[in-house]
């Protein structure tokens, strides 16, 4: 989702194929800036600038070296003539096919595009021994569903993969009426805070194949959703008779190592 405030339609036209709304509550633009950790000489990537909603708050701030990716020539542009201080920092690509902007560590922010909110995350996952903080809006449903826990309905593939990884804090609800035009749901921002992989998951890919295929059968037993994926032998223990939804990060940890165990 692309920001900007108090431009009218300055920053050119809305294109709905990028999930383009743009931000125009200068308060909430103000607060999820505000919600940034800033540390000395902090690396910083902004996710979709758009109009510049929250560039505007970005680019002042000191002892930040500040970097945007954005998919939208038209709004790069904008965005130059607005704010000369970005000539130079934009780089003009998709989030999804890029390559990491830092080689230190950095963290993220961004107004994400609903339409691609979830497979960002994917990519602030495969990023993530760099990756500090992640301050992000999402539609609300999102937001919930990867901030929840076991037990929960919300909770999902995205849950367990970033709370395996990251400390997830639900900030603040964002009405519809606060973008132009209002989308038809209502948002919420979230904050990712890197916990150096407290789990000590080894095979970052190996554990996304087994929480998806966990979650694709989420209504049975782990028993009979894993059978095509794992050996006779892992399909035994106790949590083999819970579903998905009733295993905490902890759990999938664990039964990721007694698969790497017996496979080894």
């Amino acid at each position: 989702m692309a920001g900007n405030s108090n431009q009218g339609n300055s920053y050119g036209r809305l294109k709905k194929s990028l999930g383009q709304h743009f931000l125009h509550d200068e308060n909430v633009c103000r607060k999820i800036a505000g919600e940034l950790t800033l540390s000395p000489q902090l690396n910083l990537l902004e996710v979709g600038p758009g109009g510049g909603a929250l560039t505007k708050y970005l680019l002042p701030l000191e002892d930040v070296n500040y970097k945007a990716i954005e998919i939208d020539k038209e709004k790069v542009d904008f965005l130059e003539k607005t704010y000369p201080a970005i000539k130079g920092r934009i780089i003009l690509q998709d989030i999804l096919k890029a390559e990491m902007p830092f080689t230190d560590k950095f963290s993220v922010i961004g107004n994400f595009p609903y339409n691609i909110s979830s497979p960002i995350m994917f990519v602030m996952l495969d990023w993530e021994p760099h990756v500090t903080e992640v301050i992000g809006m999402f539609q609300k449903e999102v937001a919930m569903r990867i901030a929840s826990g076991p037990g929960s309905k919300d909770y999902g593939i995205l849950s367990v993969l970033m709370q395996a990884f990251f400390k997830v804090e639900y900030l603040m609800d964002v009405h519809e009426n606060c973008f132009t035009p209002p989308p038809k749901v209502k948002s919420g921002v979230l904050r990712f805070t890197n916990t150096n992989n407290p789990f000590g998951i080894t095979d970052k890919r190996r554990f996304k194949i087994l929480v998806k295929a966990a979650f694709n059968q989420r209504r049975k037993t782990l028993r009979n959703a894993l059978k095509s994926t794992l050996s006779p032998e892992a399909l035994s223990g106790p949590l083999m008779d819970k579903r998905a939804e009733q295993l905490s990060v902890e759990d999938f940890v664990s039964l990721d190592k007694a698969m790497t165990s017996l496979n080894a």
